[in-house]
């Protein structure tokens, strides 16, 4: 046994590509080139940090991992739900205008391009059902109802994930960052478990096999050095968090002013077959961590988490939204490789290795 370690999706993207991408389509075939020099680039350094799971960086994700999935649908209008960030900047979905409801992009299809350069396992995140949710409009419709874009919904979320894993995905993992910032908008918390039911009845046409392989993400966002939830207290989250389906759970903590208070509720909430994998590196924090903090960060949660349910991983994506250019790609890949090393240095530790060896040289 070890403790895994995986990222949680998004790396910036190369320069060259975001100029190309702020003058094209994002669809223009003359852009592939860029993707793919940029897809293999990011492999290639994820392989050099030692990380035993990588993710192609998102790379192609256009233009957020919130939004990839319909961008440029013609049946929407750009004018849709708003999030707003603590830094005063704010990011827009589109909002559907008419049905039915389908996916323009499968997340599949990145999966199979990292695949072919890839020589470890591939986790591949998705959007949330709760997510998209927000794309239908608070007024019915014309001739389409919440109803039948909910089963639309369902069903488009399903295919995607299954085509993921049966592609060959190490891991599913469903973005869900507005599980924090659902408590902020609605404090009573209806909308939140409004989200964990819908969530739920996607998880529910899953087999316990299958469900092994999915997981859920949470943070309070991450984007332009910017957070849009972190002031809600994870008390009001967690113990719904932990009603849901999955089997894997990747959760924001290095941030958290308070990390033993959190490691608290989630001792306290989580399911006997839940694995926790809990944040080490801080994407927005310019500052790399270094493996002895991550060591350390480690052990903590290893007094409140047992070490076979115990994962690591980053708060978050970096630049998430694909114009975030706050974070060089240099940064994002050391801190990848602090994670890794602090990691395998926590576990040493807590399987004792770090005393056969010291026992063995003397």
């Amino acid at each position: 046994m070890t403790i895994p370690t995986e990222p949680i999706g998004s790396i910036p993207r190369p320069p060259e590509l975001l100029e190309a991408l702020a003058t094209n389509d994002a669809f223009d075939p003359k852009l592939d080139d860029l993707y793919k020099d940029a897809i293999r680039d990011t492999i290639a350094r994820f392989e050099a940090t030692g990380s035993p799971v990588i993710t192609d960086g998102e790379q192609k994700k256009y233009h957020n991992f919130w939004t990839y999935s319909v961008h440029g649908l013609p049946n929407t209008a750009p004018d849709g739900f708003t999030i707003p960030f603590q830094a005063g900047h704010s990011r827009r979905m589109p909002k559907l205008v008419s049905g039915p409801f389908r996916y323009r992009v499968y997340a599949d299809q990145y999966l199979d391009v990292a695949m072919g350069y890839a020589r470890v396992p591939v986790k591949q995140a998705v959007i949330s059902p709760s997510a998209l949710s927000l794309l239908y409009p608070a007024d019915e419709v014309p001739g389409y109802s919440r109803a039948e874009f909910i089963d639309d919904l369902l069903n488009e979320h399903e295919s995607e994930v299954r085509r993921c894993l049966e592609r060959g995905a190490h891991k599913v993992q469903i973005d869900f960052t507005e599980g924090r910032l659902a408590i902020k908008l609605d404090p009573s918390g209806k909308l939140l478990n409004s989200f964990i039911d819908l969530n739920n009845l996607a998880l529910s046409r899953f087999n316990p096999e299958e469900l092994m392989r999915i997981g859920v993400h949470t943070c309070p966002g991450a984007d332009c050095d910017s957070t849009h939830s972190a002031d809600v207290d994870y008390a009001e989250l967690l113990p719904c968090l932990f009603q849901l389906k999955a089997r894997n759970f990747y959760i924001a903590l290095s941030s958290e002013q308070d990390r033993v208070r959190v490691l608290k509720i989630i001792r306290a909430h989580m399911k006997p077959e839940q694995r926790i994998f809990i944040g080490v590196i801080n994407p927005i924090d310019p500052r790399t961590e270094t493996p002895e903090e991550i060591r350390d960060r480690v052990l903590e949660a290893a007094e409140h988490i047992p070490a076979d349910r115990l994962g690591t991983t980053d708060d978050c994506g970096f630049s998430p939204f694909c114009d975030d250019t706050s974070t060089s790609r240099d940064t994002a890949f050391k801190k990848i490789a602090a994670r890794v090393q602090g990691t395998a240095l926590a576990w040493k530790i807590i399987s004792g290795q770090s005393v056969v060896e010291t026992s063995s040289s003397t």
